[in-house]
């Protein structure tokens, strides 16, 4: 399985991004063949820089950096050669960031100026192990952040290798993975599962409001033992629907 075979169309990431992460994963876990317990999604705690802006989705460039190790600015073509990396790949690209410096960051690979270098090249936002910086800069330019830290300085911030697998918030994510990310975290969908994704989500949305949520919310004025069996039967509605569908139970 690669990017191009898995890509899904503009239209069904527009759609994706109406919804937060945890829906999608909600989605996700009905279609899975994947852990649901452990897999795809962060491991560690992100932090989302830019919550106002919403949910990001699209597919990962990834790079790893090192910013305390001075040794990789002797690579006068790294920059030239990532960039055209970059170019090279269609969007809407996020880039991971593995920072080999974790969890002792001490430079930022993102600021002001490579935000917008990488919103020009088809990058709507990046995940970043490590720090950022120019935090309104970054958002001035459209440019959507999670990351571990801020800081004050780059250090020696260059891309050290690209294209490849990097390990972030303890999730290992390969480059092409669909991404879907906000305030929550992110989940890096595994290669083969994106095709019934937007399906799944947008029922397993359905199915909540339709039988648990309505339920949840029209206890006023009613016995609180009412309340509990109308909740049951709710909850066994919600669960035939997911089996019905997808041959799984569901979370409730």
């Amino acid at each position: 399985m690669n990017r191009l075979s898995s890509a899904l169309p503009h239209s069904a990431l527009l759609e994706l991004k109406r919804w937060n992460t945890p829906t999608i994963y909600n989605g996700w876990e009905q279609i899975t063949r994947h852990n649901p317990t452990a897999d795809a999604f962060n491991l560690e705690e992100t932090r989302d820089f830019m919550p106002q802006m919403g949910p990001m989705v699209g597919y990962a460039v990834t790079v790893v950096c090192e910013p305390s190790n001075p040794a990789h600015k002797k690579n006068a073509n790294a920059w030239p050669e990532y960039r055209r990396y970059l170019a090279s790949i269609p969007g809407p690209k996020i880039v991971v960031v593995q920072d080999l410096d974790k969890p002792r960051t001490v430079g930022a690979f993102w600021g002001e100026v490579n935000s917008n270098i990488h919103r020009t090249l088809g990058c709507i936002g990046t995940i970043s192990d490590g720090a950022i910086r120019d935090v309104d800069e970054m958002t001035n330019a459209g440019f959507k952040a999670l990351a571990r830290r801020m800081c004050v300085g780059h250090a020696c911030s260059c891309p050290v290798s690209w294209d490849v697998e990097v390990e972030v918030f303890g999730r290992k994510i390969q480059p092409g993975q669909l991404i879907h990310a906000d305030k929550h975290g992110f989940i890096a969908i595994p290669f083969g599962e994106e095709k019934h994704l937007l399906e799944a989500a947008r029922f397993m949305d359905a199915n909540e409001c339709q039988t648990i949520i309505p339920a949840a919310r029209g206890g006023a004025g009613k016995p609180l033992a009412q309340v509990c069996d109308d909740f049951d039967a709710a909850a066994a509605e919600f669960r035939k629907n997911v089996t019905d569908k997808f041959a799984r139970r569901g979370e409730w």
